[in-house]
Formats: structure tokens, C-alpha cells, sequence
């Protein structure tokens, strides 16, 4: 656990963070950056796993660097990671470790939690669901009347949902299976009814994703799946046997609700929802993509997490990522950051980037469960950068609002494709990642200089302001072991974040208290018309909001 002794300094009394609290008071400008230093880009430059990252448009110099690299080892960051790594109990609200990077440990690595063999365990996991995958890609798993399977519909929320989404999606290239996956997640049932219309009940199975098994989004929406198969006509016994897959760390109660313990992939309490699709809960991806580049992308993130411990901070992706987002947001007050991938296979990045960032640092008190006293985690938000050209880029440069952002394009696509015209495409993505990221940082200054001459001091509405600070990341290109690479780097920024800052990056009580006053509030919504319980709502004591929300709903129930 990291420790709470009465002499645990906070981050504000560091000399280094008052020294960075000065130097952000400079009038930071990325032209005069540029201007004073030619070779800032090869200065502000690191290489690994796969990734190129380009800092240097970011408003900082090297004193700057060099003052937060400090700052990490005044917060004893170079502990931290160890005790990451090592599974001491870093999530001290919860009393747990947070192992995720033992999921992708190669099967000869070492490590032991809790007279646990981690490693042992973990390749357990992966090799049951190894063999989940192999018979049903290859049509030996059947379901009830005997036809092979054509559809996995996985339904979880959250990190059940998010990781895999975005996995499955951005690796649909290397899917070599007939065999359609499907996500549902809304606990409304209207991603799940509109499958249930189309798919057939004889080739569906259902993977029912949910650390605790309690998740209520989760189990609403597998109880509609169970009652679709069961409106078949078969035995329930049959159903759940043969359509039915369960990946939890509650085994009892995976149980409980049906499911054969064979039929069961194992999670552990020292996996967060959000850091685990690299484990079971990437059944589906490993399903629709095979197990050897399933494999690919755990190698990729094993890279990366070797990385992370062993390079030095100032050419630490991780850390360098990391810091940066801490000096934006804690000390040059930007309170926004958005994730622009040039790339479609990543359109699904910044939805799962939201929750990893915003969940784990969305936070406001430090370990000692004091209250902070500077700004952590920003806001965080994003879009396939093409998109975003036409939506929110008028903001980010001709708005009021400081923005940080980080490019993301794969420089290698469509290499064999004998089409000029797919290459032209992707060419022309690349040239507008560059450019807008030029644009943000330099203005009217980033236009030639004949045309920047046109813009006459009458055009204001023409201007751009510039100065707005970006990363770029670029990879090689774009596979099952870049994807692993870039995934991991996100997740240690975020604990890089989190040790600054002194908070947990690994709970998430602030999702809590809605769920207990969702079912309070449900207890008085009439599912029908004969439901009504006046006096159940006389008691009630909600906000007159609420309960003239509630009124509303219920008249509108009572007269249709």
C-alpha cells in the first residue's frame, strides 16, 4: 500500500512543484520555442515499441523537463512503478494490488501475490479460453440443435465493454473467422433488441462479462438473452450449456445464475474493470481474431510495460506522456484534453480513452483521503481527427478555451493495396493530422508567408490565435503488437498522473451512490398501469425535481 505516514509530504510542498508553479507563469509561446531552438523537434522527440512521440509542440523547454522529471522522483515514481509491478497493494482505498501488467507476463516470467503464482494463474485463464476459441471458430462448439455458432454477442458494460469494442474494432483487419461479434452494453435494451431481431437463436452464444456479476446493466440485459432462448422452445438446462459463457471473478455466482464452471473464464479482484481487456474479458476480440494475434497484442503491451520500468525518465514515453498531461492541466490551467486519431480503425480510442483517463483520475482527494488543492484529471474527449475538422476544431482554434491535444496516425497503410486511390487517401489523412497540428500550435503563422500577408489586420474572423499545445504519436503501423503498445502507454500515463497527484487511480467510488439511488428511484416508476403504490409514493422523499420528474413519467404510463 503506499503509505500514509503523518511525515507523507504533499506534492504542493515539494520545492520542484513550486518551482514549476513559477515557471508557468512565463508567457509560454511555441513560435518563439521553435524560433530559439531548430533542432527542438529531434530534442523533444522519443522512440519505442513500435511509436514515435513527438512533445515538441508542447509549451515547455528543457528546464521545464527537467523540473518534472525531478518532480516524479521527489514523489518516489521510480517506487511506484516497482510496486506496481511487484503487486503491492497500490489501490489503498480497496486494500488490493492492481496487476494488470501481469497479464501480459510471457508464461516463463516470475511472480508471485498472496502465495498466488500470478503467472501461473493468468496462462491458466488464457489457455482455458484458448481453448473456448479454437472450438468455436472451428464449429465444434454447437449450440442447441446442433449448428455451429455464427454470432457472439458480448454483454457487459464499462471496461467489459469499452476495451473489447475498441480492440475488436480497431483489429478487424486481421479477423479470419466468419463468425459476427456483437457488443451490447445500454441498460435500456435497445442494442440488444435490435440483434435479437435479427440473429438466430439456434447459432448465438452469449458471453456475460462482469467482474462482481452484480452489474445490474450487465444482468438486465443477459436475462433478456437467457428468456430469448428459453421463448425457443428448448430446455433451460441445454440453453445455458450451450449458449452461454460466463467471465467473472464471482464464480458462485456465475454459478448461481446458470453457467457451467467449465463454461467459466476467471478474472481477479487485482484486475480493474477498465485495465482488463488484455485477460478473458477479451474473449470476443480473441474469438473474431484468433488466439495467435490476440497473443500479438499482450506482446505488445509486455513491450511497453518493459519499456515503462527500465528506460530512462527522459526518454520514457509513459512518464514524458504522463508529466506533460500534469504540467497542462495542474500548472498551465488546462482544463480540456482531446484525442484525435487520423485513423478510422481507432474511432473507438477516444470513447475508451475517456474512462481510462476520467475514471481513474477523476478524483479530488489524496491516498490520505485529503482534499486536493489543484486541478487533476481534465476534461477528456474525442473523434476520429477527419471528423473532428468538421464538429469541434473550430473551438480548438478560434475559441476562448485552452485545449491540449494528441494526434494519433499510423504512417504505413495500404502498402500492398494495388489501389493509388486508398493511398492517396491515407496520404491525405497524414498531411491533415500534420497541418492541423501546425495550425494549432503557430497560428496564422503556420500559412506561407504570401498568403499569411492576405489575412489583413481587418480579417479578424479569419485569425487563428495558435499556442494551443499537442502531442503527436505516430505508429509504424498499425497492428495486434502496436495496438497492445499504445494501449499500455495510455495506462501508465495514468498512474504516472495518478502518483503526481497523489490520488487512486484504481477505485471509482463516484459510481457508486447512483446506482443505490437508481434503485430507489425504480421502486417508484410503474412498469404498467395498475402499479401505482400512492402510498409507497406519499413516502417518498425525494427532490421536488425528482418527484415531478417521476409524476411525469407515471401519467404518461397510466394514460397510454
Amino acid at each position: 500500500m503506499i503509505p500514509a505516514h503523518k511525515d507523507h509530504a504533499l506534492p504542493t510542498q515539494l520545492s520542484q512543484w513550486q518551482q514549476l508553479q513559477q515557471l508557468a507563469q512565463k508567457p509560454w509561446s511555441l513560435t518563439q520555442l521553435f524560433a530559439k531552438q531548430q533542432d527542438r523537434a529531434q530534442k523533444f522527440s522519443v522512440q519505442a515499441a513500435g511509436i514515435y512521440f513527438d512533445y515538441s509542440k508542447q509549451c515547455l523547454d528543457e528546464s521545464v523537463k527537467q523540473q518534472l522529471i525531478q518532480l516524479a522522483e521527489a514523489c518516489d515514481l521510480p517506487q511506484k512503478i516497482r510496486s506496481l509491478y511487484q503487486g503491492d497493494k497500490v489501490n489503498s482505498s480497496e486494500d488490493r494490488a492492481a496487476l494488470h501488467t501481469a497479464l501480459r507476463l510471457p508464461r516463463t516470467a516470475k511472480l508471485s501475490h498472496q502465495g498466488m503464482d500470478v503467472v501461473a494463474e493468468v496462462h491458466d485463464s488464457l489457455d482455458k479460453a484458448a481453448d473456448l476459441v479454437s472450438r468455436i471458430r472451428n464449429g465444434i462448439w454447437r449450440g442447441y440443435s446442433g449448428k455451429a455458432i455464427t454470432d457472439v454477442v458480448n454483454i457487459g458494460v464499462g471496461g467489459s465493454d469499452l476495451g473489447p469494442v475498441m480492440a475488436n474494432t480497431a483489429l478487424d483487419e486481421w479477423a479470419d473467422s466468419d463468425i459476427e461479434v456483437h457488443f451490447v452494453s445500454n441498460m435500456d435494451g435497445t442494442q440488444l433488441g435490435s440483434l435479437l431481431e435479427y440473429l438466430n437463436p439456434e447459432t448465438t452464444l452469449f458471453i456475460i462479462s462482469s467482474k462482481s456479476f452484480g452489474t445490474v446493466d450487465t444482468l438486465s440485459n443477459a436475462e433478456t438473452a437467457r428468456a430469448w432462448l428459453l421463448s425457443t422452445g428448448a430446455s433451460q438446462t441445454t440453453l445455458l450449456r450451450r449458449h452461454f459463457i460466463g467471465i467473472s471473478a464471482n464464480p458462485d455466482r456465475v454459478s448461481a445464475w446458470g453457467i457451467a464452471p467449465e463454461h467459466q473464464l476467471k478474472l481477479w479482484d487485482w484486475v480493474g474493470g477498465r485495465f482488463s481487456m488484455w485477460s478473458a474479458i477479451g474473449l470476443a476480440v480473441a474469438i473474431r481474431i484468433g488466439t495467435e494475434r490476440f497473443n500479438e497484442m499482450l506482446q505488445g503491451a509486455y513491450a511497453m510495460d518493459q519499456h515503462f520500468l527500465h528506460a530512462d525518465f527522459d526518454q520514457n514515453l509513459p512518464l514524458l506522456l504522463g508529466l506533460i498531461g500534469v504540467w497542462n492541466s495542474t500548472f498551465l490551467g488546462i482544463n480540456a484534453h482531446t484525442v484525435l486519431p487520423y485513423d478510422g480503425r481507432l474511432k473507438y480510442f477516444p470513447s475508451y480513452l475517456t474512462q481510462l483517463e476520467m475514471e481513474s483520475n477523476g478524483k479530488s482527494v489524496t491516498h490520505d483521503g485529503q482534499p486536493v488543492t489543484y486541478a487533476t484529471c481534465p476534461i477528456l474527449w474525442g473523434e476520429i481527427g477527419s471528423n473532428a475538422q468538421h464538429a469541434f476544431y473550430q473551438l480548438l482554434h478560434q475559441g476562448t478555451q485552452k485545449v491540449s491535444c494528441d494526434f494519433i496516425a499510423c504512417v504505413n497503410y495500404y502498402q500492398e493495396s494495388e489501389s493509388s486511390e486508398l493511398k492517396r487517401q491515407h496520404a491525405l489523412s497524414l498531411a491533415n493530422c500534420l497541418a492541423q497540428s501546425r495550425v494549432l500550435a503557430f497560428g496564422n503563422e503556420a500559412l506561407p508567408a504570401k498568403a499569411e500577408q492576405e489575412v489583413s489586420e481587418l480579417d479578424k474572423f479569419k485569425r487563428y490565435r495558435g499556442n494551443q499545445p499537442s502531442t503527436t504519436i505516430l505508429l509504424d503501423e498499425l497492428t495486434p503488437t502496436s495496438f497492445g503498445a499504445l494501449i499500455a502507454l495510455y495506462e501508465h500515463k495514468v498512474f504516472v498522473m495518478a502518483s503526481i497527484w497523489d490520488i487512486n487511480p484504481f477505485d471509482q467510488w463516484g459510481v457508486e451512490m447512483g446506482k443505490k439511488v437508481a434503485d430507489a428511484v425504480f421502486a417508484h416508476i410503474h412498469l404498467t398501469k395498475r402499479e401505482s403504490n400512492t402510498a409507497a409514493e406519499e413516502q417518498a422523499t425525494f427532490d421536488s425535481s425528482t418527484q415531478a420528474l417521476l409524476q411525469h413519467i407515471n401519467k404518461q404510463i397510466e394514460e397510454k
